[in-house]
């Protein structure tokens, strides 16, 4: 008979945002005629830029002609659009990143997983607390965890709190972990990292010879221009770091799916007869082996990302959903709901009012207000007694969800 991964069954009945979709569902049929707003999942709302659908549909033209058609791309994804990636994301900003150590793909939640298959299972693996759930998950099913004790924790995972009291900034662990998880602009908190914070984290890993996976996904919301965008702003971080990024929420490519990850050819990690290998080397053969790249068509939409035009209409799309995080905070704060993040990220983590658990008081703006929201505790047991609101949707559903709860709470 055949067998299972018998890893997948140690994870925590149902991953979050299939709960909240199963309460809302529930909801929503008990209750046909609540109009309901979902400010949950981090899914974007407004249309893809222009620049990027123009040379998505001259693509699929292209496509139509014998001359131009393409088959099979680069795994690794085409070199014009790599070298844009490298110029405009990195290189303009002080980092030195080759285009060859740019990896095309077809999302970020998809790389900071699948990375797991370069890494040995013996490895200590640090994540903040609360933290994206697929961190851990895929660790999970990896068989890098022990069972979840009654928080949800797993054995075998460094959790690193981060809540009001420290600012909500990962604390340096004082043991040594070999693997760590970082996400600034953070998710779900949208709390920002420093450079000097940063670096204190490069000098850690390459004290322990650790590996940093840094998700920058949200890195196009940072305004403030003292903040890095990316790790490689950080001296030392070529020699211990992978940074993630994404075209999901910046150009609006959640449906569309392109992203990319960095391996730089300095970063090494060590092999059991204590040889040091390349990362790069072992990255480039899993995604040859397991990964046919992203389409002609994805790509060359994401190119357009970086034309001048392309350039003005995605800050304009996060400019938008930055006024969408303003409204939020500022009317939850009004009335007198304490709130933190969304500034410099889409995310705004609320402090749960009159001791309310993540789960009450989703429930209660649920059925109070017809408005969804992530509870804080999905995200880990130091998030319990948050909740997450996205600035991902229409400025009248914003609008509209604010007035809502500010009614409810005023």
């Amino acid at each position: 008979m055949a067998t299972v991964n018998e890893n997948y069954l140690k994870l925590k009945a149902g991953y979050l945002f299939p709960e909240i979709a199963r309460r809302v569902n529930a909801f929503a049929e008990a209750n046909p005629n609540a109009p309901i707003i979902k400010l949950g999942i981090g899914d974007v709302t407004e249309p893809l830029p222009e620049a990027c659908r123009r040379a998505m549909i001259q693509a699929v033209e292209e496509m139509g002609d014998r001359n131009t058609f393409k088959g099979y791309g680069p795994e690794q994804g085409y070199g014009w659009l790599r070298e844009k990636i490298a110029h405009h994301d990195f290189q303009a900003r002080g980092c030195n990143i080759d285009p060859s150590e740019i990896f095309i793909s077809d999302g970020s939640k998809c790389d900071t997983g699948n990375i797991l298959d370069i890494f040995g299972k013996n490895n200590k693996i640090a994540v903040t607390d609360p933290v994206y759930p697929v961190y851990v998950d895929t660790n999970v099913m990896a068989g890098h965890t022990g069972e979840a004790n009654d928080q949800g924790k797993y054995g075998g995972l460094v959790y690193l709190p981060i809540s009001a009291d420290n600012n909500f900034s990962a604390q340096i662990p004082s043991e040594a972990v070999d693997l760590i998880y970082l996400c600034f602009p953070n998710n779900p908190t949208g709390a920002t990292a420093t450079k000097e914070h940063l670096q204190a984290w490069v000098n850690y890993a390459k004290r322990h010879n650790a590996i940093i996976f840094f998700d920058a996904a949200y890195e196009a919301f940072i305004t403030d221009s003292s903040l890095p965008h990316s790790i490689y702003e950080i001296e030392g971080a070529r020699d211990c770091a992978i940074e993630f990024r994404s075209f999901s929420k910046n150009a609006g490519f959640t449906g569309t799916r392109c992203a990319f990850t960095v391996v730089p050819k300095t970063l090494t990690a060590q092999a059991s007869d204590g040889s040091k290998v390349e990362l790069w080397k072992l990255w480039n053969r899993r995604q040859s082996t397991k990964f046919n790249g992203v389409s002609y068509i994805v790509q060359r939409g994401a190119e357009a990302v970086y034309s001048d035009v392309g350039q003005e209409q995605i800050k304009a799309l996060v400019r938008f959903y930055l006024e969408n995080a303003r409204i939020i905070r500022e009317q939850l704060t009004e009335a007198g709901i304490t709130v933190y993040g969304g500034v410099n990220a889409p995310y705004v983590w609320v402090k749960t009012p009159d001791n309310l658990s993540s789960w009450d008081f989703f429930d209660k703006l649920l059925q109070t207000c017809h408005v969804v929201g992530t509870p804080g505790s999905g995200f880990g047991s130091a998030g319990e007694g948050y909740f997450r609101i996205s600035a991902f949707n229409s400025r009248a559903n914003v609008e509209e969800a604010m007035q809502r709860i500010t009614a409810q709470f005023n």
